[in-house]
């Protein structure tokens, strides 16, 4: 059986420790820059942290942003962390108003932009692992950096991790959305969710 082939949107942010832990998880992965990557054959979809303004704005002006949505409304499994939540969510807000950025829309929730701080608002914390989660009575070490808040979620969402009460983790279907870096810290429980979405 071949490795699991995961692509990692590239054009900014942090996709390189994104990289490495799938590929510390045996996977194949590369970089998404241009159409011609999206146009590639591929398992899964990461979509980093960084900043989802511009990374909303690149994917419209080099061309990925139709064949992605349409890889991810057609079941692709998808992991979007902290900005890639942002483009996944189908509500997203900031100082209460609805954000410009323009996304996928795909994920059933509602996120607050930069709602547990920013740059300098930085931290670090546990949250609680819920059944969507193996080993789920080991913390979940949690990385924000400029984070956006998930406020409401839809049917069908589940939340898989929580920090004191509140989602910071949801899977619905196909697609993971994080409000934090698992791609930071050691555990690698969230990536390995990904992957069980494969076929």
């Amino acid at each position: 059986m071949s490795a699991p082939r995961v692509a990692v949107l590239a054009v900014q942010g942090a996709f390189a420790e994104h990289e490495a832990v799938l590929q510390g998880l045996g996977c194949e992965t590369f970089q998404l820059r241009q159409r011609a990557d999206a146009l590639k054959p591929f398992d899964a979809l990461v979509l980093p942290g960084g900043e989802s303004t511009v990374q909303a704005k690149l994917l419209h002006e080099l061309d990925m942003f139709d064949p992605l949505r349409r890889a991810i409304e057609e079941g692709m499994p998808v992991l979007g962390t902290c900005a890639g939540l942002i483009l996944l969510a189908q509500d997203v807000r900031e100082e209460g108003r609805p954000s410009p950025v323009r996304g996928f829309g795909t994920l059933p929730v509602a996120v607050e932009r930069n709602a547990y701080g920013r740059q300098l608002g930085s931290f670090q914390a546990e949250g609680q692992a819920h059944a969507g989660l193996p080993n789920r009575e080991d913390p979940v070490p949690l990385r924000f950096i400029r984070a956006p808040r998930i406020t409401s979620a839809g049917e069908g969402v589940e939340v898989l991790v929580s920090l004191e009460g509140q989602p910071v983790c949801v899977r619905c279907g196909d697609q993971i959305g994080c409000a934090h870096h698992p791609e930071l810290t050691a555990d690698a429980r969230i990536h390995e969710r990904l992957l069980e979405l494969i076929p």
